[in-house]
């Protein structure tokens, strides 16, 4: 059997990974979880798999926790705050971690991670946004296999050759004949909402996603195309390709979660229903195909698959990301940091929708982009451009 730690075990992503887990018990079992502060679900997650150790990231949620179990006469070894959950990332009990937790906050466990030459099933891109080559010295370092656990990343994945799956990071895509990655979008639930109407957008519209189901921040981050931003980064450091190398196409039906076009003019796409199992799925049996619970797709119901180029007015938050992949690791590391500070304040409705935007562009052009050799010049940079954030949500929520 093969033993898995989920970070992140709570949210969307650890919830459909522990359906794999249901479905496989003969060959994986669950080592340990990471969580924030969901104490209930937590409770839950102990009592079905009956993981070794759990981790807390909120110490007042780790006490409650505490009383819980011994309440419920539930013995499980638990560690509390980001140091716990650090320490149980890099414990090295798992041959897979499946890193789940959304933001920045995932960097210092991913890493964790990494360090023990695991397979890390990666669904947190902002750990590649910030660290990049970085992220993948160390994992080439200590031996670590990266497999790309975001829909469209993995669909990209499927489409390679072998040689260059077994080498993320270090990957030669011009070798390999390939000519362009084609990363598709939805572009969300406003694709098609007249300009003048954005800044009056509520959060409670912007986390209806018309197609996948996620978490706040990450649907937030879809309306945006903030998140396509992100993955145009993280496509970058994962698969070594230049920002000519990738191209963001809309496609609304999400039915082609990405694309490879090759030098003979082939182009291999990956198809599949909106569920993120199947790239979990992929991510936890390579090389083989593991059954996910998800249903093929039926052509003859498919209907009309569309495409279209993304409009930069609409969605000025991919423009200001691609800008900041030309610029580097510093303006990439600010990017992320602005957009975490901006989105969680349009949640709690102390800015606008477009205000998402202009705080980002605030900290880019306040921050620029510095070159980061490290994973503490990279932390560094990140609490920087967030103090940035702040200054400029007071700004416009005073203004």
């Amino acid at each position: 059997m093969k033993s898995v730690t989920l970070l992140g075990a709570t949210g969307s992503i650890g919830t459909s990974t522990l359906d794999i887990i249901r479905r496989h018990r003969n060959e994986y079992k669950l080592h340990g979880i990471v969580a924030n502060s969901s104490v209930d679900r937590t409770i839950e997650i102990i009592k079905e798999f009956k993981p070794q150790r759990v981790a807390l990231a909120d110490p007042i949620a780790c006490r409650k926790l505490h009383e819980e179990l011994k309440k419920q006469n539930l013995y499980v070894d638990v560690l509390e705050g980001p140091a716990g959950c650090e320490k149980l990332s890099g414990d090295g009990a798992s041959e897979i971690v499946v890193a789940a937790i959304v933001g920045a906050a995932g960097l210092k466990p991913i890493l964790s991670a990494v360090k023990t030459g695991c397979i890390v099933a990666l669904a947190n891109k902002e750990s590649l946004v910030m660290s990049g080559k970085i992220f993948f010295n160390e994992a080439k370092k200590y031996g670590a296999k990266i497999l790309p656990v975001d829909s469209e990343h993995s669909a990209i994945f499927q489409c390679l050759p072998y040689e260059l799956q077994t080498n993320l990071g270090f990957c030669d895509l011009k070798k390999a004949n390939v000519s362009k990655i084609l990363l598709t979008g939805s572009g969300g639930p406003f694709r098609d909402t007249p300009l003048a109407e954005l800044p009056a957008v509520t959060p409670k519209q912007a986390v209806a996603h018309p197609v996948w189901s996620m978490g706040p921040k990450i649907s937030v981050d879809s309306a945006t195309m903030m998140n396509k931003g992100l993955e145009f980064i993280e496509a970058r450091y994962l698969f070594n390709a230049t920002d000519d190398d990738i191209k963001v196409v809309i496609h609304p039906q999400s039915v082609i979660h990405s694309m490879v076009a090759y030098t003979d003019g082939a182009v291999m796409s990956q198809m599949g229903q909106p569920d993120m199992r199947t790239p979990i799925a992929v991510a936890m049996g390579f090389p083989e195909r593991i059954e996910s619970g998800v249903a093929p797709l039926d052509f003859e119901k498919l209907g009309e698959l569309t495409f279209r180029s993304p409009d930069y007015e609409r969605y000025p938050c991919l423009k200001l990301a691609m800008q900041a992949s030309v610029s580097g690791q510093g303006a990439t590391t600010a990017l992320n940091a602005a957009n975490e500070i901006a989105v969680d304040a349009f949640l709690k409705e102390k800015i606008r929708y477009t205000d998402i935007a202009v705080v980002v562009e605030k900290v880019l052009n306040t921050f620029g982009s510095p070159e980061l050799h490290s994973v503490d010049e990279v932390l560094s940079a990140d609490s920087q451009s967030r103090d940035i954030a702040r200054e400029a949500v007071k700004e416009l929520a005073n203004g």
